[in-house]
């Protein structure tokens, strides 16, 4: 990790997804901590009771990635993750519930798929992972995976 000490851009490859872990996690709607996943909790940072105000599923997505030179595991989460799936998590968990194999198969949709990823060293001193910062996608036809998905389970676009 000490070539990312600074903010590095890459072309890569995506050649995996975890998905066996929560692509998402529940978070507080004023300040964005981490939640508990009972519901009601009570945040223990800004103490906003996530009953009277809700709180939101936010993004945190590790993804395998090959560059020219090598094979690296990245956590990409809300900001970035959004452009790989083409929507908010909230509503990707809700069409997960829907569609149980919507993780895999996204999973699935996105292998192969290339990218343009700046990659940062994560500010947290016990993390793991390179952090993306930003993802752009080099295909030009390219499809977030939640576009193929609908495609995949029938369902149709909402009509306005």
């Amino acid at each position: 990790m000490e070539e990312y000490e600074k903010a590095t851009t890459v072309m890569c490859t995506v050649i995996g997804m975890d998905y066996a872990n929560s692509l998402s996690y529940r978070a507080c709607s004023l300040c964005e901590r981490t939640l508990p996943d009972t519901l009601n909790a009570l945040c223990k940072f800004c103490h906003n009771n996530t009953a009277s105000s809700s709180s939101k599923r936010l993004f945190r997505v590790l993804v395998s990635i090959a560059t020219d030179t090598k094979v690296l595991n990245v956590m990409c989460f809300d900001r970035a993750a959004r452009v790989l799936f083409g929507c908010s998590a909230d509503d990707f968990f809700h069409f997960s519930k829907l569609h149980p194999f919507a993780a895999s198969n996204a999973a699935k949709i996105l292998e192969g798929e290339m990218f343009r990823m700046t990659l940062s060293k994560p500010k947290n001193g016990n993390a793991q992972n390179l952090r993306a910062v930003s993802i752009v996608p080099l295909r030009s036809g390219f499809k977030p995976a939640i576009e193929s998905l609908k495609e995949f389970y029938g369902v149709k676009p909402a009509t306005s």
